[in-house]
């Protein structure tokens, strides 16, 4: 019977708080152009730890490495750049990679769940999966503003004799895969876009990139390799955008004719601006577009249901509805100094007020109370005896 009680009494705690809680909106990241390399765009090859070549090798485009100290094979590769070994403009290319490494990441797919991508022509956005492969052809459409990012939560494998094109003018400049942990790139293959890794990248023998192999904290492996970086690139990167997500709680209730201040919160890039687009706030009261701040002195008593709507141009807006109840004014005669509930529902001096969180909890302990009552009374049920 214990036993049963309890679960009533949590069942009905349970759904009182859940309507009493704002569902968060789901935020979604956008960019509007390509992913910005910063000072890594020059490098062809760029790694952390080593770079090793095996053959003749012909590398278009700067060779980087930080914090590492091991470049081998060059020559007999032959480098149309610079080297840079573990100096201080590798270590700022590093830098700026993982910043471009985070910003690919973080960004929201178009779609998710990809794993091989052979056969598929793909229009220009985001697309993710857990491993992804190409072990034939992929085809890369669109124009030379078009821009494709992928985002490999483990791996990817560009299989030997696998070929990835871009046509009606699109950019090898804007295709970059985002691999969580090593890429591989086999043996004859043609490849395009630039390839920013979180551990390590291996070009098989004589595979033919038009991008970059970049190592965040691996090696940079090649073997008899045709990489070319991509030239006439846009100076201009897509702008980050993150929609807006309401992160206020509930609003506090108020009195008539005392000062009442709460702020609505939300996430998002730029900063969301806030409007009412249902219901009303009580009289007197307003919302600061800007900050977020509902304040004023309230006028008339009752219960107002409303809701705010964050915007700041990255779709989707975020909506979420609030209720304010605005007690009556006190009396002085009214007023409570022994600690009891007032006119105002409120419990003086126990820091809790009467919003829908408070209440919430309120109606449910009564609800256990009226549950366990009730089971008292069932017709011949008899209490246990307590020993003595």
């Amino acid at each position: 019977m214990l036993r049963t009680r309890a679960l009533l009494c949590t069942i009905a705690v349970a759904a009182f708080l859940t309507l009493a809680v704002v569902p968060p909106a789901t935020a979604a990241t956008t960019i509007d152009g390509p992913i910005d390399l910063g000072t890594a765009a020059p490098f062809a090859v760029l790694a952390s730890s080593t770079v090793t070549n095996t053959g003749p090798s012909v590398i278009g485009g700067d060779v980087g490495l930080s914090p590492g100290t091991s470049i081998t094979g060059i020559p007999p590769a032959v480098v149309n750049g610079t080297v840079h070994a573990t100096d201080a403009v590798a270590a700022e290319a590093q830098a700026d990679l993982t910043t471009a490494y985070g910003v690919a990441a973080g960004l929201t797919p178009m779609a998710s769940g990809l794993g091989d991508l052979t056969g598929a022509s793909l229009t220009p956005g985001v697309y993710a999966g857990d491993t992804l492969s190409v072990t034939g052809q992929l085809t890369l459409a669109g124009t030379a503003e078009s821009v494709w990012i992928f985002q490999a939560a483990s791996t990817l494998t560009i299989g030997s004799g696998a070929i990835v094109t871009v046509t009606g003018g699109a950019s090898a400049c804007n295709v970059f895969w985002q691999v969580g942990s090593s890429a591989t790139i086999g043996s004859g293959a043609q490849f395009v876009g630039t390839v920013m890794a979180d551990i390590s990248v291996t070009a098989q023998t004589a595979a033919t990139i038009t991008g970059r192999l970049l190592a965040r904290t691996g090696a940079v492996t090649l073997d008899t390799d045709t990489l070319t970086a991509p030239t006439g690139c846009t100076t201009t990167p897509g702008t980050v955008t993150t929609s807006p997500e309401v992160t206020s709680a509930s609003p506090p209730t108020g009195r008539v004719g005392v000062d009442y201040s709460h702020t609505i919160t939300a996430e998002g890039a730029p900063q969301p601006e806030y409007s009412v687009v249902g219901g009303a706030l009580p009289p007197g009261l307003v919302l600061d577009a800007v900050t977020g701040i509902i304040s004023g002195q309230p006028t008339v008593a009752g219960a107002y249901l409303f809701t705010i709507r964050a915007s700041n141009g990255a779709s989707p807006d975020a909506d979420a509805s609030y209720e304010i109840t605005i007690a009556p004014a006190v009396a002085p005669a009214a007023e409570n100094d022994g600690g009891a509930v007032d006119s105002a529902g409120e419990l003086a001096e126990s820091g809790l007020d009467s919003g829908p969180a408070s209440l919430a909890i309120a109606v449910a302990f009564l609800v256990c109370g009226g549950v366990l009552t009730v089971v008292r009374r069932i017709p011949g049920r008899r209490s246990a005896s307590i020993p003595r």
